[in-house]
This record gives structure tokens, sequence and C-alpha cells, in this order.
């Protein structure tokens, strides 16, 4: 099997089972597990979308909320935390910050994350791994749950990622030392796990310094104290060398062996003998649990899509190479943009991904395709059908309208509130000429409803004429009226440099989905500025060993 996106309620999908009754997600099948929630920061995340001016357009779209609040699937989850028998310390924990804190926000977003990380335990391997990567406002009462369900004894780290430079917050009034770090919670399953030690390059200064002698060959060394730690005490023995009589940390056989090889040396007659260490043969500096050397996303940064919570590419591929292996399954059950799916590719582990909101899911899906343009992975829970986008628009029309708009290679625009989006659900940029800046908008409007009338075709006629677009799309679910369609072809055809098209069309669910059209129906080619930006294409090949299918 290739590797998997999912689209869904990552709760859902982990106790889910498929068409033959198994689970999809079976009980210690992933390596790896990094997540990196919501922070229960009470902030709405926008993302502002590019026009091919580079500038944010004027239109935002809500890609999510980043709070839980209490209600009744706060109350169902604190339940099942406390009647479930597998890990009662979690239950003993969690009552007890509920009983001081009360049902609040910060309890609600603790009890939903702890359903999720037991999900999360039940699926990881003896030998797995999970980092929890959160801000300081959680950090400390999420410690607590993984107590409860990994132990404490199998905590390893809590790494402090500094994600950006100093803050200017004392202008606005705060009274408190900059937030520039960020929280990533390491818990192994067991105490026999994947570790792979990462080293740094030294640091000039300390090269110049410990380093500065040259041997014949030019190779810089260093000379290190090769006397036993502690003497006689510790059993080191005690000999002669070079005329020095101490405490030696080798025995007389490796000392000599040593000496032939010529790592022994004495700066002068009488001085206490020392061992030649080689720079070249030393690793660099151990990675320690603060991280200061790969800094957040900004607006300058090549790697910046314009997914709000983006992290670099950097930390995920320390992360992986750390706690996995080429071949290894790497979990992420909240992917948003999907920078840890996409350093598992490029570090040859085998990858799960899962995301809540469609809009991610087109994101991670392009972004994977133009990184590495031969990938294969499967992409469930997402229509590939008319009865499944029905249904998706049933449950969700919001998450419909954003995969609808999907189909066109459009961006979502306006948000979830009422009156948001001006009767604009998506606009496409395309291309009107054979120059960069030779670029128009395409107007889309999705309606979900069983029922459609001419009067929606007019509204988005009202609508291309009212931002000056080059033409429009409406996208039904069911097939249009004859009014609808000989109102669409009275508007006859839009003109390029590249060629006509109809300026108004009607095109169904079930038509973009078979990729049926006429000739005239053919859009002009997408602009490449439109949107989220594109991710680079990857050019590592795949480290030895790597396994491209995903067994579960």
């Amino acid at each position: 099997m290739t590797n998997k996106l999912f689209f869904g309620d990552n709760l859902e999908v982990l106790r889910g089972r498929d068409a033959d009754g198994r689970a999809v997600m079976p009980d210690e099948s992933v390596d790896l597990i990094y997540l990196d929630p919501p922070f229960n920061s009470a902030a709405n995340y926008n993302v502002l979308f590019r026009a091919p001016d580079g500038k944010a357009s004027d239109s935002q779209l809500e890609a999510f909320e980043d709070t839980w609040h209490w209600g009744d699937s706060a109350e169902q989850a604190f339940e099942e935390v406390l009647t479930q028998a597998t890990h009662p310390d979690a239950a003993v924990l969690l009552r007890g910050v509920v009983a001081a804190l009360g049902r609040n926000d910060m309890t609600a977003y603790l009890v939903m994350m702890a359903v999720r990380l037991m999900e999360l335990h039940r699926v990881l391997k003896p030998t797995g791994s999970l980092y929890l990567h959160c801000d300081p406002t959680a950090s400390h009462y999420l410690k607590i749950v993984l107590d409860g369900i990994f132990g404490p004894h199998l905590f390893r780290n809590e790494i402090v990622w500094k994600r950006s430079h100093a803050h200017s917050d004392h202008g606005q009034g705060a009274q408190h030392f900059g937030r520039i770090t960020d929280s990533i919670l390491f818990y192994t399953k067991s105490s026999s796990y994947t570790f792979n030690s990462i080293f740094l390059p030294y640091d000039e200064k300390y090269l110049n310094r410990d380093y500065r002698r040259l041997d014949e060959n030019g190779r810089r060394y260093r000379l290190d104290n090769i006397q036993g730690p502690g003497g006689g005490g510790n059993g080191n023995p005690y000999y002669e060398v070079m005329g020095v009589s101490r405490h030696w940390r080798y025995s007389k056989i490796r000392m000599q062996k040593l000496i032939d090889e010529g790592r022994i040396i004495q700066t002068q007659a009488g001085a206490v003998p020392q061992y030649k260490r080689y720079l070249d043969e030393m690793p660099g500096v151990p990675v320690q649990n603060l991280w200061t050397d790969m800094p957040g996303i900004n607006n300058r940064s090549e790697e910046l899509l314009g997914y709000p919570t983006q992290k670099p590419l950097a930390l995920l591929e320390r992360i992986i190479t750390a706690s996995s292996n080429p071949g290894d399954v790497v979990f992420d059950p909240f992917c948003g943009c999907g920078t840890a799916v996409h350093a598992a590719q490029k570090l040859g582990r085998r990858w799960i991904g899962m995301d809540v909101t469609h809009l991610a899911i087109s994101l991670i899906e392009r972004r994977l395709k133009d990184a590495f343009p031969n990938i294969a992975f499967e992409v469930l829970g997402t229509p590939r059908d008319l009865a499944a986008a029905r249904d998706l628009a049933f449950r969700d029309k919001h998450q419909f309208q954003w995969w609808a708009v999907s189909l066109l290679d459009a961006v979502p625009q306006g948000g979830k509130k009422k009156g948001m989006d001006r009767g604009i659900d998506g606009i496409r940029w395309v291309r009107t000429g054979p120059r960069p800046e030779d670029l128009d908008r395409i107007i889309i409007s999705v309606k979900g409803g069983e029922t459609v009338t001419v009067s929606a075709l007019r509204d988005l006629v009202g609508t291309v004429q009212r931002e000056g677009a080059l033409g429009g799309v409406l996208i039904t679910l069911n097939p249009p009226t004859k009014e609808m369609t000989r109102e669409a072809a009275s508007h006859g055809y839009a003109s390029t440099g590249l060629g006509q098209f109809r300026k108004i069309m009607v095109k169904t669910v079930d038509e973009l989905l078979r990729n049926v059209h006429d000739e005239k129906e053919a859009l002009p080619p997408i602009g490449r500025g439109e949107g989220f930006r594109r991710a680079a294409r990857e050019t590592a090949s795949r480290p030895k060993g790597a396994q491209p299918g995903l067994d579960l």
C-alpha cells in the first residue's frame, strides 16, 4: 500500500474500520508520531491568499479556529477518560486537573487531547516515540496528561525551540518577557526505543582555540588527558609511560598500541603524555534540548506557503532523523500544511497524515506533488464519486465548498461567517497571455443544495461584472436546468491571448470528477502565483534502505 492522507477528525479515523471490518490504524503499527495540535490560544488563524502581485488579497479564509470549548463533546471525552481501564493514572490526573481548574476552555482542550493521545499510544510500536509540539500556554498541563498515559519514567525531554527573534511587545504595553519559544514534549513507549544521535558543527572559536595544532599531513588535532579518572580507586592501572608514572585510563597493551600508532605524544621531555585527538574523527557537538539553530517560518522564508503555524522542514527533519530509520512509518494526526509528511517523504520514511479541513488536505496534495513529481499516495475521506460528494455537502457545507473549489485548482475565499465571501467561493487565477503579468480571475461559485435555479447563475454573472473578472463557473451537485444552460450560453465567450472559452459556465461535481467538458469549456492555463505558494521541488534521492510502500 502507498502512503496515506486522511481527511477527517483524527479521533474518528483512529477508531475507524475499513469495509472488511479491519482497524484503519492497527495496534502498534507506527514508529514515530509528531503532532502539532491547536494550542488553545483562543486565536483565529486566517489564511491570507496572495494575489499575483504578491500582495495579500482583501479576502481572508478562516482555516481553523485554535480553541475548543467545554460542551457536550468535551463532557463525553471526559467521561471516556474517567471510565476507560487502560490508562488509570490518566483518569486520576485529569480528574484532579478538572476539579482544580473547572470546566472551561483549557480543560476542554486537555480532555479532547487526552482521548486522542490514548489512541496514539495504542498505535505506537513498543520501540516508537511521540513528539508533542505545543506552546507554554498548555505545555505543563499536557505533560501531566502524557505522564498519565505514557508514564513519567518514559518522558525523555522537553525540547525548547526558539521559533522567532526578539518581540517588541512592550510597545503594545506588554508587561512580560518576550515569548519566542515553543515546547516539544518527547516521550517513548518503552525503555527500548529508536534514537539516532545528531551532531552539529563545532563553533569556529572553539576550533581555533582547541584544535589549533596541525600534524605533518595538515590534519587538525588537540591534546587530550589520558590519566585514569579517580586514580587507583577506580581500578585504573599504574605504570610508566615515556618516563612518567601515573594511573592511566588504558591497559598497557592498549597504551602501547596507541604509542605505535603515533597517537600518544609528549610536548616536551618529562611532560605527562597526552592523546592526539583529530578533528576529522570527531562527530561534532551532540544536539541538546535547546534548539536555537532553526528559525521559524516568516514572510522572507523560502519555504513559506502562507499557511498559519507552518513549521520549518529542518525542525521535522531533525525529529524524524533522530527517532526513526529509513522505511519506518511516521504519523502526523494534525498535519496542517504537511511539513511532517514532506520531511518523511524526503528522508525515505513511510507516512500517514490526517487533518480535519479539506483546505489543509488539498494544500498537502499540491505541496507533495510539487516537491516530489512522481510521488504516489492515497487520499482517503475526500469525495471520489457523486454519492460521497452529496454526503460531504450534507455534513459540512463549508468543507464541501472548499473541496469543490479545489476541483478547479482554485483558491477558496471567505470563511464560515455569513456574507464573508461576497458571492465568491473561490478564485482561479489564469494566464491570459505569454508574459508572467498576463493574469486574470475566474470567479467560482458553489451550490451544494439539492435544488439550484437560474437565480444562482444570475448572481454569479453579477459578481463577475462587479469584480471585473474574466469569467465565472458555477459548480452544482445536480445538473443545471434548461433555463440555466440558456442563460449561461447567452453570455458568449471571453477572449484572451491564449484563445477563447465560455465566459459563464455551469459544471456539475460529477462532470468535474470525471473530467468531462467540451472544447469551449476548457479554462485558460492556471496562474502560478495564486493562493498558497508552491513548494520547491526536492532533488534529494531516497536514502539507502528506504521502503516506498506502507504495509498496514
